[in-house]
């Protein structure tokens, strides 16, 4: 009887612990890599700080497809719960947001919010083959009607979002039993999720608890990431890379464009998913160092060094994540290891070209015209000894020489100097 009261104390205290706090992230930007970089991020922090929930406040007009997959089953994998509301009020979930929505373990929006308008279209703009069309259509409407019975939300507004763009206010979403609560605070949306039955990992039935509010900070890894998963950066920059390599391909030794374009190639793979950051940062700085090295090497006039030093400073900024690992390396010792490298191998290569350019000179002209000061002498006075460039040399001579005579080089024999007075 002791044993089953203390289980059950352990347990009570457990919950109460577990439920101290609630990880928080605003995100309104357009949904790419850099938001579901951010979702692991949160993720990771919140079982690190043994949070019980997450709230994910969204604004977002859309983004891109296959992210937008990455991060539902980020969420339908998780834990603990996500709790997604629609903030501020006037925000909308448009697109990409709102099929997120639809895996959120609680969702909601604020007066005056939107969600809808998921009709996938091209990022370029241009209207999709009919055949093609259909099959996207149907492929995204089974997946997100298929996220919707899940959480027990209308699986007819997760098709209408997708093949007629519907786009309802917040309030009729909940009407229309897509979405939890319509509410007109922060607060009150949580005061609601509290207790909320949800399913998480493995459809594990669990409640939800709300606890206090603890921020995730957008840092500069975000800030980066999310510049080039804009849809349009990263067609671009894909794009750019693909046509630098080949500019230096087809014209091996302009540099420029080969290292500009292996750097963007790898900007692209992770704008693109397929290098996680963490991956992408590791690349871009063994591709760094990789050419601080070749500089040592090669004469590229500088370019190579600098690109090493934007590669690592890219790298750097990118490897480090201080909110879900508590690692953390000042901006500051990031830029000066960066261009103290970079200073390193730009001032080495430098070194290594002024040796390339210096004149080369001829040993045997050297000492032609060097000072020659015969120091011994045999008795027959045609060899022995002499001093020339601060070295000895042994020295024959068809001539019998006297100590104090002036000589000069004739020819050399490996080490044995032939000589024969000046004329």
């Amino acid at each position: 009887m002791i044993h089953f009261i203390l289980i059950s104390f352990l347990m009570i205290v457990s919950s109460f612990a577990k439920a101290q706090c609630t990880t928080a992230v605003t995100l309104k930007e357009t949904i790419g890599a850099a938001t579901y970089d951010i979702f692991q991020r949160v993720s990771e922090k919140a079982e690190e700080d043994q949070c019980s929930s997450i709230l994910i406040r969204i604004n977002t007009p859309g983004g891109q497809l296959n992210s937008t997959r990455l991060i539902t089953e980020h969420i339908l994998a998780s834990k603990i719960p996500f709790l997604c509301l629609i903030s501020p009020a006037g925000g909308h979930a448009g697109s990409a947001g709102a099929i997120i929505l639809q895996a959120c373990h609680v969702s909601g929006g604020l007066t005056a919010t939107n969600v809808g308008a998921a009709t996938p279209i091209l990022s370029t703009g241009q209207e999709m083959p009919e055949d093609l069309r259909n099959k996207i259509l149907n492929d995204t409407v089974s997946w997100v009607q298929g996220m919707a019975k899940l959480r027990g939300r209308s699986e007819i507004f997760g098709k209408k979002i997708i093949t007629e763009g519907l786009a309802v206010t917040a309030e009729e979403a909940v009407r229309m039993k897509a979405m939890d609560f319509a509410t007109t605070t922060e607060n009150e949306f949580l005061e609601k999720s509290e207790g909320f039955r949800v399913l998480t990992k493995d459809k594990t039935e669990s409640t939800v608890q709300v606890g206090k509010l603890q921020e995730f900070e957008l840092d500069i890894r975000y800030r980066i990431l999310q510049f080039v998963s804009e849809p349009e950066w990263a067609y671009m920059l894909f794009l750019g890379a693909l046509l630098l390599l080949y500019a230096e391909f087809s014209h091996p030794g302009l540099f420029l464009p080969g290292v500009t374009g292996a750097i963007l190639l790898i900007l692209s793979m992770i704008s693109f998913n397929k290098l996680d950051a963490s991956m992408g940062a590791l690349a871009l700085m063994i591709l760094g160092l990789l050419f601080w090295v070749a500089e040592l090497f090669i004469t590229s006039k500088g370019i190579l060094g600098v690109a090493g030093t934007i590669a690592f400073l890219l790298g750097s900024f990118l490897l480090f994540d201080r909110e879900s690992t508590g690692l953390f390396i000042p901006i500051q010792l990031i830029l000066m290891a960066g261009f103290l490298f970079g200073g390193i191998s730009g001032g080495l290569a430098y070194l290594a070209a002024q040796a390339l350019r210096a004149p080369k000179h001829d040993f045997d002209e050297q000492m032609k015209s060097s000072e020659i000061k015969i120091i011994e002498l045999s008795e027959d006075g045609q060899s022995g000894l002499v001093q020339s460039l601060g070295e000895i040399w042994k020295f024959d001579s068809e001539e019998k020489l006297q100590i104090t005579d002036l000589v000069e080089v004739s020819a050399r024999n490996n080490l044995k100097l032939i000589l024969k007075k000046k004329s």
